[in-house]
């Protein structure tokens, strides 16, 4: 229950937009009960926490316009790992959002991978497209 009541509060809080983006910095996240999740910050400008993308369930969370939201995954294609591929596409309402990440595994990183390059993408009609080079870590359970 309290679960419930962390994510009501963290969906209800608006999200600081960064470098003048609709996108804002996402609160911070904790690994998922099972399976892999990839935590991308920002790479440029002011550094944050912008997305969550979980494997199962297979969803992306960022914030938009002072809000925090899951989207669900629509399409995957090319090479990826650890229950993402290479391009990933997001949907909820009129948004799209694309996920083009590369996996990396590396000795140092147990039950993860580094996430660099990456970028995400936001797609909304009537409104600028806008495109956030990102980077980060998976992390498993």
């Amino acid at each position: 229950m309290s679960m419930l009541i962390a994510l009501a509060l963290q969906a209800a809080a608006p999200s600081p937009l960064i470098d003048g983006l609709p996108l804002g910095a996402i609160a911070k996240q904790a690994l998922p009960a099972k399976g892999c999740a990839a935590y991308l910050w920002t790479v440029a400008g002011t550094r944050s926490l912008v997305a969550m993308a979980s494997a199962e369930p297979a969803q992306l969370r960022i914030a938009l316009d002072g809000v925090t939201k899951d989207y669900a995954r629509t399409t995957q294609t090319g090479p990826g790992g650890f229950g993402f591929a290479g391009v990933t596409e997001y949907r909820g309402g009129d948004l799209t959002a694309t996920l083009d990440m590369t996996i990396t595994t590396r000795g140092d990183i147990a039950q993860g991978a580094a996430v660099m390059p990456a970028t995400l993408r936001i797609d909304r009609p009537g409104r600028d497209t806008v495109v956030v080079a990102v980077g980060g870590l998976i992390g498993c359970v």
